[in-house]
């Protein structure tokens, strides 16, 4: 697994330089910040599946909760702020791009499913899904579904945050909805977590052993406190965003009089 993800890695991070350099030779240059917020996004998905976390993940539900966390919960919304128009249109190599415009199903199918009121509880029908205990053992004991859960906890991550972060714009509109649609998907996270804190035994005995309760606490206790973390991130910054647009506003309306 781990030649096929670096495989990915290496692909998409040299498909991303490659669209910064078209673009720059077409006179458009990508913002610094904006490529930092990729390159951020990459680290931390290189560190959820190549780092020492892939291989402690076998042994400790922890480690596997930090992995999956790094994997979508944090690296995804880097990863779309480094994408934001135009390098959204400049990222597929041209043939692929081509075949997606002539996909108007497809393509509706993904406007349909990034909705915030459909979003959120397909995010939380893949995330409880996966936590169910054979699909959990399942994607531990066979590589391909373990593939296949990832490639689903980053997709779910990409529809969450979509509507959010608004990729396929050139800047991101300072709406307080978001606030409210950011803490409604951690809570679906939450409660996840704080189930595996409060539970009287282990979910995954066959996996991490019948003594694996204090780890599988700490796994809660990850999850719970990345939730925290990203909806103080998320209210200190859609606030500061809606105050700055606000700003601008202001300032357009008294030009204008």
């Amino acid at each position: 697994m781990s030649f096929g993800a670096l495989a990915l890695l290496l692909l998409f991070e040299a498909l991303y330089v490659r669209a910064v350099l078209v673009l720059r030779r077409r006179g458009w240059r990508v913002r610094p910040g904006q490529q930092v917020a990729w390159h951020v996004g990459m680290a931390l998905q290189t560190a959820a599946l190549l780092g020492p976390l892939d291989h402690a993940a076998e042994d400790f539900l922890s480690a596997h909760m930090a992995q999956h966390l790094l994997l979508a919960d944090l690296a995804v919304p880097f990863l779309l702020a480094g994408i934001r128009t135009p390098v959204l249109m400049f990222l597929p190599p041209r043939p692929l791009l081509v075949a997606l415009a002539h996909r108007r199903r497809l393509r509706a199918a993904f406007r349909f499913l990034r909705r915030p009121l459909v979003a959120v509880p397909v995010y939380l029908a893949v995330l409880y899904f996966w936590h169910l205990t054979f699909a959990f053992e399942a994607g531990l004991h066979e590589p391909v579904v373990h593939a296949v859960q990832h490639a689903s906890f980053v997709f779910i991550g990409v529809l969450i945050w979509w509507a959010a972060l608004e990729p396929q714009r050139a800047r991101l509109r300072g709406e307080l909805w978001k606030i409210p649609y950011v803490i409604a998907s951690r809570m679906i996270s939450m409660f996840l977590g704080m189930a595996l804190i409060f539970s009287a035994s282990p979910w995954y005995a066959n996996v991490y052993g019948s003594d694996s309760l204090s780890d599988q606490r700490s796994a809660g206790g990850i999850m719970m406190s990345v939730d925290v973390a990203i909806i103080v991130a998320a209210l200190i910054f859609f606030f500061a965003r809606a105050a700055a647009d606000h700003d601008a506003a202001e300032r357009r309306a008294a030009a204008a009089t």
